[in-house]
């Protein structure tokens, strides 16, 4: 039989396992709360924040749509109504390869790069307000352990997360 772990706040938890995941899922939920004063005043999502800076990353250029796709941070059901939201806005332009019509590429536009560049300062501040106050080698381990985390469930969209 399972031992129960008491923990802090008098609650029971049914395993270590069950305590760190419930604790990384209150983290997570406490972090997001900064996460979407920042984005909802920019009229983004962070998804949304998220593809436009991967976007930026290679402009010039542009990258296919399969590959944003898998390069966002989490994986949203519906890339494309995120991605016309976007195109709205001028802040993405599609294009269509013509040598292979099915091949969707994205570029930010400067509207979109302009956009980032505004909300520079507040995102700094965000990161600052969400994990100012560990130490750099505190982020370090933060960060190794979080990458150790996700090792056993990691598929090939999410490899980027290793570098």
């Amino acid at each position: 039989m399972t031992e129960l772990i008491r923990g802090k706040t008098g609650r029971r938890f049914d395993s270590p396992e069950q305590e760190a995941f419930l604790n990384l899922w209150r983290t997570y939920d406490c972090l997001k709360a900064l996460e979407e004063q920042v984005f909802g005043g920019n009229q983004l999502s962070a998804q949304q924040y998220n593809a436009l800076r991967l976007l930026r990353s290679v402009y010039p250029g542009s990258m296919q749509t399969l590959a944003l796709g898998k390069r966002l941070i989490s994986r949203g059901p519906d890339t494309t109504r995120m991605l016309d939201r976007l195109e709205q806005r001028l802040l993405v332009v599609r294009t269509r390869r013509s040598e292979n019509r099915r091949v969707v590429e994205i570029a930010i536009t400067p509207e979109g790069i302009a956009l980032l560049d505004q909300m520079a300062d507040s995102v700094g501040q965000m990161h600052q307000r969400q994990l100012g106050h560990l130490t750099v080698s505190e982020l370090h381990d933060l960060t190794a352990l979080l990458k150790r985390i996700r090792e056993p469930h990691e598929d090939a969209s999410c490899d980027w997360l290793n570098d």
